[in-house]
C-alpha cells in the first residue's frame, strides 16, 4: 500500500513539475514592461476596515505614482479605529481623493465586497483598480501596469505582489501557502485564452469598467470571502482577455504580522476555497499528508528509501521552482517543509471546525452565516 502511494505521489509531482515549468514560462514580470505616464483615467478603489496602522503609508505610496491620470476612492467600511479620520486627513492633502464612510452593512453582503461596490459608484475612470489598504506601491507600478494593460489589449490584469513575513516560521508558512496555491490553482492557466481558469489577487485587480459591469459587479460575488479570486474567475468564464503577472519589485504587502495572525486570517476563506464541502476538506488533508508529509516518514523505512527520496527530491525541485517565481524567499525554507505542511494541515482543520462551530465565519468583527455563504457561493 505504501509503495503504491509513494509511486502515485511521484507520478503526480512529475506531472506538476512539467506543468509548472511550462506555465511559468508564460508568466511575465511587470518590472520588464515600459512605463506609461499619461493615459486613461484610473479609479483606484481601496476598502478598509480598522486599518489605521497601514492605510496612510499605503495611500501615500500610491499618491507618489509617476502615472498622472488617477483618482482615489477610499471607502471606510464601518471602522471602529482611526481609519476614517486618517482617510479624511489624506483627502485634505490631495484633491484627487474621494472618501466614502459606510455606517451600515446591507443584508446579504460581505463588508469588503459592499465597500468596493460602493466605491465603484463614485468612480469616474474607464479603468478600475481594486487594491488592499496594506499594499505598498513603487512609483512606477501603475505606469507599468497601464502600459502592459493597453499594449496587450486586456480586460483584466492581476499582479502578484511580494509577500513579506518577519519571522522565518511565517516566511516558511507563506512560502508553503504559495507553493500549494500554485500547484492547486495553476495561476498560469489564466494567461491561456482557451482556458476557463481565471485568476484574481486582492492586492492588484485592474479591469475596465465595461468588464466590471459585464460580469455583474460585486453584486455577483457579494457573499464570497475570496472575492478577488472569484472576480477573476467570473471574468475569464465570460471569455474576457485576462493576464496574471508578477510584480514583486513593484508591489509589497505584509501578509500577516505573525504565524498566529495567518492562522486566524485563513479562517475566513479556507472553507470557501474548498467549496464549503466536508469531502473537499478530507481530500485536501489527505492529499497534503500523503503527498507532502508521508515521504519524510517513510524515508526511514528500509523498503521505501528510494521512492521516498525520489519524492522528496521532486518536492524540493517543484517547491524551488514555485518559490523563486512567486516569492523573494530563499528555497532553503524547504528544510522546514514537513513541519510547515503539518501546520498547514492544522490550519485547514482549524478553519473548517471553527466555521461549523460558529455557524459561519467572522471577518473583521462581522459574522456571516454559513447557510447564507453556501447559498450564494456560485
Amino acid at each position: 500500500m505504501l509503495t503504491a502511494l509513494l509511486a502515485l505521489s511521484l507520478f503526480v509531482w512529475l506531472a506538476i513539475l512539467f506543468d509548472a515549468s511550462a506555465g511559468f514560462r508564460k508568466l511575465d514580470r511587470l518590472e520588464d514592461e515600459g512605463e506609461q505616464i499619461n493615459g486613461p483615467l484610473l479609479s483606484i478603489i481601496v476598502a478598509a476596515r480598522n486599518e489605521e496602522e497601514n492605510i496612510k503609508s499605503s495611500i501615500i505610496s500610491q499618491l507618489k505614482q509617476n502615472y498622472r491620470n488617477i483618482e482615489w476612492i477610499l471607502v471606510n467600511d464601518r471602522s471602529t479605529d482611526k481609519t476614517g479620520k486618517i482617510m479624511d486627513q489624506l483627502q485634505e492633502t490631495d484633491r484627487r481623493i474621494k472618501i466614502i464612510h459606510i455606517q451600515k452593512l446591507p443584508e446579504s453582503w460581505l463588508g469588503k465586497n459592499y465597500a468596493l461596490y460602493a466605491g465603484t459608484k463614485e468612480a469616474a475612470g474607464e479603468l478600475l483598480l481594486f487594491t488592499d489598504a496594506d499594499v505598498q506601491f513603487q512609483e512606477q507600478a501603475i505606469g507599468k501596469a497601464i502600459s502592459y494593460f493597453t499594449n496587450n489589449k486586456l480586460d483584466h490584469l492581476t499582479a502578484a505582489p511580494n509577500l513579506y513575513g518577519r519571522s522565518i516560521f511565517l516566511q516558511s508558512f507563506i512560502a508553503f501557502f504559495m507553493f500549494g496555491f500554485s500547484y492547486y490553482k495553476r495561476p498560469w492557466m489564466a494567461n491561456r485564452p482557451t482556458s476557463k481558469t481565471g485568476m484574481g489577487i486582492g492586492a492588484f485587480n485592474m479591469l475596465t469598467k465595461k468588464a466590471y459591469h459585464a460580469f455583474g459587479t460585486h453584486e455577483a460575488i457579494r457573499m464570497r470571502p475570496d472575492d478577488d479570486l472569484m472576480l477573476g474567475k467570473k471574468l475569464k468564464e465570460m471569455g474576457l482577455h485576462q493576464r496574471i503577472v508578477t510584480a514583486m519589485e513593484l508591489l509589497e504587502v505584509e501578509w500577516y504580522g505573525s504565524l498566529k495572525e495567518a492562522l486566524i486570517g485563513l479562517e475566513k476563506n479556507t472553507f470557501a476555497g474548498l467549496h464549503y464541502r466536508i469531502s473537499m476538506v478530507v481530500f485536501a488533508i489527505a492529499g497534503v499528508f500523503f503527498s507532502q508529509v508521508l515521504p519524510f516518514f517513510t524515508l526511514f523505512s528500509r523498503d521505501h528509501i528510494a521512492l521516498s527520496a525520489a519524492n522528496i527530491l521532486l518536492l524540493a525541485i517543484v517547491y524551488t521552482l514555485i518559490i523563486k517565481q512567486m516569492t523573494t524567499f530563499s528555497p532553503l525554507l524547504f528544510l522546514l517543509f514537513p513541519i510547515t505542511a503539518l501546520v498547514f494541515t492544522y490550519s485547514i482543520i482549524r478553519a473548517s471546525f471553527l466555521t461549523f462551530k460558529r455557524g459561519g465565519i467572522i471577518w473583521r468583527g462581522t459574522k456571516y452565516r454559513l447557510s447564507e455563504l453556501r447559498e450564494k457561493r456560485s
